[in-house]
């Protein structure tokens, strides 16, 4: 079954005006199935091959003369190479979508799109699916089982997949193929134990110290494990605004799982029952929300910054900034919001240098609802609107 992504109207754009289009994000993310469903005229080849790897890699013109443009070349992150010879190619002709590439190593991708095509290809980031695209598909889901559940595509295509075998085996392959290329970690075991510990602080401002200490490991080993995780979209950092330097916020940002199926695996949350009794519903949802707040922006070039405010007294889970305006919206684990929940984002609006739009409650309410001067309760599939 195919879902239909939100993403799909800016990649065809991107195809239309550059001569590359990089589609880059966690594997299983479905980025080689949406780019065959858009661009069913390209050919394809991917170098998970190892004899295709091979020669893109050592002889990229061989390699591009079998497979000339339009061409969807997968799992490019496995040819640095091929880049140089590229960026030839793309300079004699720029026709629009000649070369889409696709690859989910991003550290290796990037580091060769910076040397080589330079202002020549435009990025597309490819998160798992929203709550609004697993629901399209699948009209009965409730945010709850969305959650246990993730937004891996093949497990809403497929709903008689077992999701805990299936993230078992996600989290198996990114150790196996993904950290021994990017880190030369020592020992898988205490990686896995590093990010089972960051994912239990999911939604919490990040301390390094901790998380070192926890694992057993060097302070300098934690910055370099963060760094991997965040750069091969399984971590995000969310920064908190500040607009005077000299006010008494917090600095440091916060972290979160960026596929909530696969915090709560994590975690050990593996049903809703359990979602539903345990300590970490509260951060777990708000790393929902937080997931989807990214996706809109990413998906819709919304404009608008996404950051966290907390000065010690007021706090807001997530704050949009875009041309001197802001928005305010908090993640609660509840189905009827309290006023005092909505008091504290007044809080934060009394003290922001501009006006602010709208103030929401993300919660488990089933249709958005005000809660009075300003507030609205609104429901997680509804976040599109107030980051649009």
């Amino acid at each position: 079954m195919w879902i239909d992504r939100h993403v799909e109207p800016l990649l065809l754009q991107r195809a239309r005006t550059r001569p590359v289009v990089i589609v880059t994000g966690a594997r299983q993310t479905g980025k080689t199935s949406l780019m065959l469903q858009l661009f069913p005229d390209h050919a394809f080849v991917t170098l998970d091959l190892p004899s295709e790897a091979d020669q893109a890699e050592t002889d990229p013109g061989s390699f591009l003369a079998r497979h000339p443009p339009p061409v969807l070349i997968d799992e490019v992150q496995y040819a640095p190479g091929l880049f140089r010879h590229l960026k030839t190619v793309v300079d004699r002709d720029r026709r629009p979508g000649a070369f889409l590439l696709a690859g989910s190593q991003p550290m290796t991708l990037m580091r060769s799109v910076s040397e080589s095509l330079a202002g020549r290809a435009d990025i597309v980031e490819l998160e798992p699916l929203s709550f609004a695209e697993a629901r399209a598909a699948r009209p009965g889901l409730t945010p709850e089982d969305f959650l246990v559940r993730g937004g891996f595509p093949e497990l809403h295509a497929d709903p008689a997949i077992d999701a805990r075998g299936y993230l078992q085996s996600y989290l198996a392959t990114y150790l196996e193929r993904d950290v021994r290329q990017m880190l030369n970690v020592a020992s898988l075991r205490d990686y896995e134990r590093f990010l089972r510990v960051a994912a239990l602080r999911s939604a919490q401002l990040l301390n390094r110290a901790d998380l070192a200490r926890d694992v057993g490991i060097s302070g300098s080993t934690a910055a370099a494990w963060l760094s991997v995780l965040e750069a091969s979209h399984q971590l995000a950092l969310l920064e908190p605004w500040y607009g005077n330097p000299t006010r008494s916020l917090v600095k440091r940002p916060k972290l979160y799982v960026r596929e909530t199926g696969l915090a709560a695996f994590l975690c050990g949350v593996h049903t809703v029952a359990a979602l539903r009794s345990s300590p970490l519903a509260g951060p777990l949802w708000e790393t929902l929300v937080c997931a989807e707040f990214r996706r809109t922006q990413l998906n819709r070039r919304g404009g608008w910054d996404l950051h966290f405010w907390n000065d010690r007294s007021r706090e807001a889970d997530f704050l949009l900034h875009r041309g001197g305006t802001f928005r305010l919206a908090d993640a609660k684990w509840t189905e009827q919001p309290r006023q005092r929940d909505a008091d504290a984002l007044r809080k934060v609006a009394g003290v922001l240098p501009g006006p602010v739009e709208e103030m929401s409650i993300v919660c488990r309410a089933a249709h958005p609802y005000p809660l009075g001067e300003g507030v609205d309760a609104l429901p997680v599939g509804a976040i599109a609107s107030l980051s649009a």
